[in-house]
């Protein structure tokens, strides 16, 4: 058994506030030695994983990682924020107070990395020197070496990115304990695991899992719920699950860019990582910042800047390849330092794949387990359609390796930001793209953005789940606070970016078929936006927003029937009045929400009202 007395602290650790950090929790967790690490330690550290087995090759450059049956996605329901107010309880964040969490889950780490080595991982979720760096230093302790090496390809690594801050001890301090996968009993009433956010301490700890977004917790916990947190009690500035990317015009030489929050499998990741259309690839470049999250503050001028505080990309692997994102597939080749995890993998040829991958599986089964680890020639008759992959694969990938990367990526001054976006799933109701130019209005969209139920298995025919600002999981304080940071901050911009809505997914009612191509050629919307804000594009006003007309779509090269256009570019008032009363059950079971955000609510509802009469009185 380990001695915590005993256990040294690496020299090199010279913060005072890190060592005591360091030293506090392994005397909780009682590791068996104790490892500082940075970026350069990352050779070293695959070495290790794969004589170790915790990584297998994947190709050159490439490794593959398996995690335990039950650790394969972020767990909301164990998921949880506290802190000493009350008053931060919301509707989706699992608020508990901090006085009871915080011993809970100490006593749950006691003793649980005995046997193990204690990495102490110093990290910076910002390009160095942003303005919000006082706010991005943390430094994560884990007892698990592959926890580490998707760390350095997500975040800054190292102790030098403490050395220009103002206060070294003002960070983040968060600590992964695995515990033992086997006895955790997932899923039942005596689920042993626990992932905290404690925000008004500063303070994440998570217990029980290894895996991504419950074990990076410079990712998620630190870079969205505790920068959420931190940005509204500072009152200065906005952390979102938000993509950030940017459009620049080759004739021009302007380069406008566009942020904005996506519901899961709306599109968010394969938007962010987009090309332009072959029909205007030699007028226009898309530049990749970040497909995840965003920080947002004001300048100096009234602007509204953003960066993307990671440094990887923590990509879903399902249904991507050349056709959906041919980016990704650029930026996972061999040599990129990719790690796999939870995608199909083969064994002799160190090959992996993934549904969506191909459009069949491999003909060749020799060498091919499942994400589980077991011979896929081992399977009976009736496992033959069970999935390869784990639909949650994931690839994780530096930042440096996405081919169209900005070259202002890292410019610690961000990129003004011209255009807030939203964009959910829906058959019908929402059209192509619809402009908002008011800030009240653009933060209710966002508060009221969702998307589609699976109508046949939840028995709510069309009817959304709502995810406001595409935050849902990742709420630190309760939304209607949350609602008001937004309209407090924005209502100090001296240039307000255009807000939007734009949907990909609708259906002809008739077939099926997808009204709009998607993928590439989304890019056409995101070009009507900005020539509307420019004042080169106006649009027809509806009572949602304003709608482009056909002839305003650059729509050179591309083949879609008329009939599909009109109703991709009009609303349908009836449904539009039943998503109105839908909104407004959702609104009313969130606190706080502001006085000017029901106000904008009931002017939607009483214009598409009116509307509705008018169609009336027109065709009695």
């Amino acid at each position: 058994m380990s001695d915590p007395t005993r256990i040294q602290i690496p020299a090199e650790i010279r913060n005072e506030g890190i060592r005591a950090f360091a030293e506090e929790w392994a005397g909780v967790t009682e590791p068996d030695r104790i490892e500082l690490v940075s970026a350069a330690d990352d050779a070293r550290l695959l070495g290790e994983a794969l004589a170790a087995g915790e990584l297998l090759p994947a190709g050159k450059g490439r490794y593959y990682a398996r995690s335990h049956p039950k650790d394969t996605a972020r767990s909301e329901e164990r998921t949880v924020v506290a802190t000493s107010d009350p008053a931060d309880h919301g509707r989706y964040n699992n608020w508990q107070p901090a006085s009871e969490v915080k011993p809970f889950i100490t006593e749950r780490m006691r003793g649980a990395s005995r046997g193990k080595t204690m990495y102490v991982v110093p990290y910076l979720m910002a390009p160095p020197g942003t303005p919000l760096a006082a706010y991005a230093a943390g430094v994560e302790l884990t007892d698990d070496r592959t926890v580490v090496l998707q760390m350095i390809r997500m975040a800054r690594v190292g102790l030098e990115h403490f050395d220009g801050l103002a206060d070294p001890d003002f960070f983040v301090r968060g600590v992964q304990v695995t515990g033992d996968p086997d006895s955790l009993r997932h899923g039942t009433p005596e689920d042993a695991r626990l992932f905290a956010t404690i925000a008004d301490e500063r303070t994440i700890l998570h217990y029980g899992s290894a895996y991504g977004g419950n074990a990076l917790l410079g990712k998620i916990a630190h870079g969205l719920r505790q920068a959420s947190y931190d940005g509204h009690t500072s009152g200065k500035f906005l952390a979102e699950q938000f993509l950030l990317l940017g459009i620049h015009d080759l004739d021009t030489g302007v380069t406008t860019h566009v942020c904005g929050g996506f519901p899961s499998a709306s599109g968010k990741t394969n938007l962010a990582m987009t090309l332009p259309p072959d029909a205007l690839g030699e007028r226009y470049r898309v530049d990749f910042y970040g497909d995840d999250i965003a920080w947002i503050w004001i300048d100096d001028d009234g602007r509204l800047r953003a960066i993307n505080p990671e440094n990887g990309a923590f990509g879903v692997a399902k249904d991507t390849n050349e056709n959906t994102n041919p980016t990704a597939m650029d930026a996972i080749a061999e040599g990129s330092g990719t790690i796999f995890t939870n995608t199909a993998y083969n064994h002799l040829t160190g090959e992996v794949w993934w549904e969506g991958l191909t459009p069949e599986p491999p003909a060749a089964l020799d060498g091919w387990l499942d994400w589980t680890g077991a011979p896929i020639t081992d399977r009976g008759p009736d496992e033959q359609g069970a999935p390869w992959a784990h639909p949650n694969s994931r690839f994780t990938i530096p930042l440096a390796q996405i081919p169209n990367l900005a070259a202002d990526a890292a410019d610690p001054a961000g990129v003004v930001i011209d255009a807030i976006i939203f964009g959910g799933r829906t058959r019908d109701r929402e059209p192509l793209i619809r402009a908002i130019d008011d800030l009240t209005v653009g933060v209710y969209d966002g508060l009221t953005l969702g998307a589609e139920a699976t109508f046949a298995a939840e028995g709510v025919d069309g009817q959304l789940r709502y995810d406001p600002m595409s935050m849902l999981p990742f709420f630190s304080y309760s939304e209607g606070r949350y609602a008001q940071h937004w309209l407090t901050l924005l209502g100090q911009l001296t240039d307000l970016p255009v807000f939007a809505h734009v949907n990909w997914f609708q259906r002809d009612p008739e077939d099926g078929h997808y009204l709009w191509p998607g993928y590439r050629e989304n890019l056409r919307a995101l070009n009507w936006l900005m020539r509307y804000r420019a004042g080169d594009a106006h649009g027809h006003t509806t009572p949602v927003g304003v709608i482009p007309t056909v002839e305003e779509l650059d729509l050179a090269g591309l083949d879609i029937a008329a009939e599909d256009l009109d109703r991709l570019l009009r609303i349908d008032t009836k449904r539009w009045i039943e998503e109105a009363q839908h909104r407004q059950e959702h609104l009313q079971g969130l606190p706080d929400v502001p006085r000017e955000i029901w106000d904008a609510h009931q002017t939607l509802s009483t214009a598409l009202t009116a509307q509705a009469a008018s169609a009336d009185n027109e065709h009695p």
